[in-house]
Parts: structure tokens; sequence; C-alpha cells
């Protein structure tokens, strides 16, 4: 039985975001269109006045998905 938990993620978690983010792209054929960056994903995230925020999904302790949200 899976050991699922989504929590807040950390700024520790920006290695592992941006991870997810290039899996994805890989996926949907356009790695080339990742611009992103450590440095951009930790600002976006987690700087003063940042306006999106990131969960991650462990099984065990291990990342294994996330979602990112945003304000419009």
């Amino acid at each position: 039985m899976p050991d699922l938990r989504i929590r807040a993620a950390q700024r520790a978690d920006v290695p592992v975001i941006l991870r997810f983010v290039r899996e994805l792209a890989i996926y949907e054929k356009a790695l080339d269109e990742v611009v992103a960056t450590e440095a951009t994903v930790e600002q976006s995230l987690f700087d003063e006045g940042a306006r999106a925020f990131a969960f991650i999904c462990e099984d065990a302790g291990e990342p294994i998905g996330f979602a990112v949200c945003f304000y419009s």
C-alpha cells in the first residue's frame, strides 16, 4: 500500500522541482523550451513577494510528483 504524503515545497526541493519540470518537458518533446534554472525556480517560489507556490508528493519519503500553483 502506498505511503503517500503531500506537503508544501521548501527551498531544498528546488532541484527536485526542476528535475520534474525537465522530465515533463522530455515527455512533451519540449525540453529545448525549458529556460528555468535552479535560481529562477527558487526566486519564483520562495523569494519575497513570490506569487507562486508548490507542493511535493512523496511515497515513503521519495518525491514522486509536484504541483505548482500561481495567482493570475
